[in-house]
């Protein structure tokens, strides 16, 4: 099997399908392209998402908070605790398990989010830190948002710029490498990303405006993102590239590696879609977060890049950028 998250298809077939739905406390379920589970609380629903961090051997700490906290966010809930569980490599010193700990607990603490559980041991069943973590978040009943909420005629909106987690973790993790090859300057700025993989603002203020569905866009690009929100909402969609926003240090890094910035993890954007997207496009940008429109749900299945010169499929995302250059 390759390196990344199992194909959807397998991922149905041989997990999800194989899952027994009991309660009729949950709300929201496993299924492709959904994060988060959310649970029946009365007037309140509680919102949880895990996952783990594999990617990246630089930042770890900072990004496992991120992403289970994205994902809560992207439910339009407010995430308030985190369970974290650190899997430490033998060779690893004390001091890099402070290292990794001092980063989730400043981390946690930027988002307002309490360090609430988890479990820490050094095992050999690992060959770098791997960190798992739990968010538990809350949200009125009236105001959760899913993946699989998408309407036909909603706009597309992708929040801040296209692959800026995956330009992070490349820039910080292959930085000798890229020393010789691009602006000193360039390279520090696409390191500084990492400091804006976070949604968790967008997220809040998108579930209180009314919208649709939200997705993280994670493992897969801002392509993966939106077939797994049109699949999960069994729509369509068409997405213009010359719309997709993308920072001129994801673009020389990429062209470096050969690799596609439409397809690399991207925590820190999310795609939303919703009827008024122009108005929330205004309201995202008066708190400070950039927003661009980049499609239409459409009906039926298909799902298409619109190119300067015709057409392309938007398939279902398989292994991610981001392992063609950190295995």
């Amino acid at each position: 099997m390759k390196i990344g998250k199992i194909p959807n298809g397998v991922l149905k077939e041989i997990v999800l399908d194989k899952i027994k739905n009991n309660r009729k406390e949950i709300l929201i379920r496993p299924k492709v392209g959904e994060d988060c589970c959310a649970v029946d609380f009365g007037n309140n629903v509680c919102v949880l998402s895990s996952d783990p961090i594999t990617g990246a051997e630089n930042e770890v700490g900072r990004l496992a908070v991120h992403i289970s906290c994205n994902d809560v966010a992207s439910c339009g809930a407010e995430p308030l605790g985190l369970l974290v569980t650190i899997l430490v490599p033998p060779r690893a010193t004390q001091s890099d398990l402070e290292l990794v700990m001092s980063q989730i607990s400043d981390t946690a603490s930027s988002l307002n989010v309490d360090i609430i559980g988890g479990h820490t041991e050094v095992t050999s069943a690992v060959n770098r830190f791997v960190i798992i973590t739990t968010a538990v978040g809350h949200a009125l009943k009236d105001k959760l948002v899913s993946t699989s909420g998408a309407m036909v005629g909603d706009d597309i909106i992708i929040t801040k710029y296209a692959g800026i987690e995956g330009t992070a973790i490349i820039a910080h993790d292959k930085e000798k490498e890229l020393m010789d090859k691009i602006e000193r300057d360039v390279l520090e700025k696409a390191k500084s990303l990492v400091k804006d993989i976070s949604v968790v603002k967008e997220g809040i203020i998108a579930g209180r405006f009314g919208v649709n569905s939200m997705h993280d866009i994670t493992e897969g690009g801002v392509l993966g993102a939106v077939w797994e929100v049109a699949e999960a909402s069994e729509k369509g969609a068409v997405v213009y590239a010359d719309k997709i926003p993308v920072m001129e240090e994801t673009l020389k890094i990429c062209n470096i590696f050969n690799i596609d910035p439409f397809r690399l993890i991207s925590s820190g954007c999310m795609i939303i879609t919703c009827k008024n997207g122009k108005d929330l496009v205004k309201e995202l940008e008066s708190n400070g977060i950039k927003a661009t429109i980049i499609g239409q749900i459409t009906e039926g299945n298909k799902k298409q890049l619109v190119l300067k010169d015709g057409y392309a499929e938007i398939d279902e995302p398989l292994s991610d950028e981001l392992y063609k250059v950190v295995e």
